[in-house]
This record gives C-alpha cells, sequence and structure tokens, in this order.
C-alpha cells in the first residue's frame, strides 16, 4: 500500500434513509468539552500559583510548558517598537493584504455599532439605556501548530471600534519562535500590550493581573482545552467570550458546485486541527460520490494532509438526505460553526436558516474568504452553541446601563405601582421608600 493510499481518509457515509441514522449523526457530532478531573485539577493548580506568585509563576510555568529559558517577564514582553518592525519588515504583498483585512474587518464592524437611546414620557420621566465599552480587554491569540494572524485582526478591530481603552494580548510561543505576520497584525490592529505567554497561566494573568500584565474586563479568542477550561474557570472575575471548540463547517449542496471546490471547502476546516469537523449535505447521492472522489484525488496534494485525513475520519461526514427540506432541518439541527450554502438560490434559504455562527451565500463564496477578509468575524460560537450564541462582535466589548430619570408626576404615579408589589412581596423598606415619593 502506498503512503498516498494510506492517507485516504474512511469518511462517514451516511443517509437519513438509514434506520440508525439519528443515532449515527448524534455520535458523530458529539464533542465533550468540559475537561477531564485532571485537566480541571492542573488549571486549577496553575490559576493558583499565577494569583499568589505573579510574574514568578510566568516565568516558571512558560519555561516549563513552553519550552523557553527566560528569567524576567521582560523577556516576555513585546514592546511597540519590535511590533513595528514586524509589520515594516513583511514582504509588501503581506502587509498590503494585512492592511486590507483590516479595513475590511473595521468597516463591517462599524455598522454593528450600537448607540445609547432614551425616551420621553407624557408627565417628563426619562428612561433609556447607556452604551459604554469596556475600560481594557484581553486577547488570546493560538499558538502552536499554526500561526493566527487573522485572529489578532479578529478579536482586536472590534475592541476598538467599540471604545475599549487598552487592549491586552498574549500569544504563546513553544520553543520561543516567534511569528512575525502576528506581531505585524498587533500593531496594525493596534494592540497596547503583547506578552509571549500561553495556556491556562495566560489566561490567569489577564483575569487576576501581575506585577507586569495588566488585569483585563473580559477575555476573548480561542485556544486550546487548558485555555477553554482556565476561561471557564475565571468567569465571574471576568468576562469571557464563549468556550470553543473544534471548528466546523457545514456545506449543504444542491449539486451545482464543482466537486474539487467542495472537496477543497471542506478540507478547509479539516486542516485546523485532527478535532475538526467538516460535514457535506446533498440531496443528490451521485453528487457526494463525485465529493468522495475529489477527497480521495485532491488530499495527496495537501501539506497538512494527514491532521487532514485524521479530521475527516474521525469526525467528517458526507450525508444523503431526501430533499431540500430535509437539508434545512440538518443545518437546525447541527447548528454549525460555518455554513455554505452552495446552492443555486441561496436568498430562499435565509428564512429557513435559524442556527448558524456564519452563513456563506451561493458557490463562489467559499468559507476561507470569511476567516481573512470578507469583513464579518471569524470567532464563532462551536459545537451547536450557535443555537444561543453569537459571532463575537463590537457588543461583546461594550456593557449597556438602564437610565431611569423620574420627574415628581412620574415618581408619584410609579410609587403607587411599587408599593402595592413590594408589599405583596413583604418588603416594606421597598414599599415606603416609594410611598415618599407619591403625591398627597
Amino acid at each position: 500500500m502506498t503512503e498516498n493510499a494510506r492517507m485516504v481518509p474512511a469518511i462517514t457515509r451516511l443517509s437519513t434513509a438509514d434506520a440508525d441514522f439519528d443515532a449515527r449523526l448524534d455520535a458523530l457530532l458529539a464533542w465533550e468539552g468540559v475537561s477531564s478531573h485532571e485537566v480541571q485539577q492542573r488549571v486549577d493548580e496553575i490559576i493558583d500559583a499565577v494569583r499568589t506568585r505573579g510574574d514568578a509563576a510566568l516565568v516558571e510555568l512558560s519555561n516549563r510548558l513552553d519550552r523557553l529559558a527566560v528569567s524576567s517577564m521582560a523577556e516576555l514582553t513585546i514592546g511597540p517598537a519590535r511590533l513595528r518592525e514586524a509589520y515594516d519588515g513583511l514582504p509588501a504583498e503581506q502587509r498590503e493584504a494585512l492592511a486590507a483585512a483590516a479595513e475590511r474587518i473595521r468597516i463591517y464592524h462599524e455598522h454593528q455599532k450600537p448607540g445609547s437611546w432614551e425616551y420621553t414620557e407624557a408627565d417628563g420621566t426619562r428612561l433609556g439605556q447607556q452604551v459604554t465599552p469596556l475600560d481594557r480587554a484581553g486577547i488570546y491569540v493560538p499558538g502552536g501548530k499554526a500561526a493566527y494572524p487573522s485572529s489578532v485582526l479578529m478579536n482586536a478591530i472590534p475592541a476598538h471600534v467599540a471604545g475599549v481603552r487598552e487592549i491586552v494580548m498574549v500569544v504563546p510561543t513553544p520553543d520561543g519562535v516567534l511569528n512575525e505576520l502576528v506581531l505585524a497584525a498587533a500593531h496594525l490592529a493596534g494592540v497596547d500590550h503583547v506578552f509571549t505567554l500561553g495556556g491556562a497561566q495566560a489566561v490567569a494573568a489577564l483575569a487576576y493581573g501581575t506585577e507586569t500584565v495588566p488585569r483585563v474586563d473580559k477575555i476573548v479568542g480561542p485556544g486550546n482545552i487548558y485555555v477553554a477550561t482556565a476561561k471557564r474557570a475565571v468567569f465571574g472575575q471576568v468576562g469571557i467570550d464563549m468556550i470553543a471548540g473544534p471548528s466546523e463547517i457545514l456545506v449543504v449542496s444542491d449539486a451545482g458546485t464543482d466537486s474539487d471546490w467542495l472537496a477543497m471547502d471542506l478540507f478547509s476546516q479539516a486542516e485546523h486541527d485532527e478535532d475538526a469537523q467538516a460535514i457535506l449535505v446533498t440531496w443528490d447521492a451521485a453528487h457526494a460520490d463525485a465529493v468522495a472522489a475529489s477527497i480521495e484525488t485532491l488530499l495527496p496534494s495537501m501539506e497538512r494532509q494527514a491532521i487532514i485525513a485524521e479530521s475527516l475520519s474521525a469526525r467528517g461526514a458526507l450525508i444523503v438526505c431526501r430533499d431540500r427540506a430535509e437539508a434545512a432541518a440538518l443545518i437546525n439541527r447541527i447548528a454549525p460553526e460555518h455554513l455554505e450554502l452552495s446552492v443555486a438560490d441561496p436568498d430562499s434559504w435565509l428564512g429557513e436558516v435559524r442556527h448558524a455562527g456564519a452563513i456563506f451565500m451561493g458557490r463562489y463564496t467559499a468559507e476561507a474568504l470569511g476567516d481573512y477578509c470578507a469583513g464579518p468575524n471569524h470567532v464563532l460560537p462551536t459545537s451547536g452553541t450557535a443555537r444561543f450564541s453569537s459571532p463575537l462582535g463590537v457588543y461583546d466589548f461594550q456593557k449597556r446601563s438602564s437610565i431611569i430619570h423620574c420627574s415628581a408626576d412620574g415618581a408619584s404615579a410609579l410609587g403607587r405601582t411599587a408599593s402595592v408589589l413590594a408589599r405583596g412581596e413583604s418588603l416594606t423598606a421597598h414599599a415606603r421608600s416609594a410611598e415618599y415619593r407619591i403625591k398627597p
């Protein structure tokens, strides 16, 4: 058997007509994002070390876990001049691409920005909402298997648009390897502080602060199981965006899109890591066969073919359903992070899609465009959480305060209502506080 033959994934083939379809789909979608006891215990120990020993713990943990050899936080801190140097040192093509992506992301998120509002009632009482930005946000940018300058832009730019005063970035650098594109993106996105920290220790530093790392109000950005576990642990001390699972794509095709295009779209998510999930749904069995053939043909040409093969074998699927209605039902059941509607009339589907992180419309809109430069945010809900969660956006870096300004007449009228309800709850002080304002 050749090496390439061994790399061809045994991708799951499903049909909604199968008696065991529901059980097999549930098993395929199952993803346990809750940490093991061992991971939770280790994370708790790391958080406690950072809380109690601050910078010293960060230096020790970085040396041990990221295989570094540093003696102080100064060596884990990257200043503005170094970020500028990285940006200026990029090849012109990369610098221009970063700048173009950053501008598109900024323009899109400017449209998201909510404003404060109020209205005045007939008696002069004013009610409203004041929208204010967070003071300081922390962004976690993954490192290790791959570097993600796009994540820097997607996390930092909405924070800037929201009006956040200070942005603190952490990024792991295993073995001391710095990625120039990531540093350049931090410069372009206006990040204020960059620390080469990763894992649970980076999350703990952002949540509690150390002698060097400023304490933030909210932590955003994806990471590995240790990062996710740490984010869950510090929630309440700080805000978090979400607990992110592996990347996912669901492609729905009416058989009118080139099978090679669709195979590569599936690869684009599968190459993230072995736990990523790529699924195709179609009501044309011959089309599913064509996509399978394209996967087999194209996979040997991929640089990350081993990761793609493992991902497709473990969690990928080609699903043949009966018709469009079943396909729409599957979309909402799966609630994918990324949904490609690779169909002739994608607009006609929108009203049926209730659960999806981002929707890519038509044959020409590859999900990869959204990852980098289309404009909408690529930090999206995973593992079915699109049922109740939304993409990262400007609103994640703002908070809302209710405004209540009663006139004398308004206080008197509202006081009567409040008094009745408060006494019904046996909260006498509440009632009397409202009653003092009632006009005789």
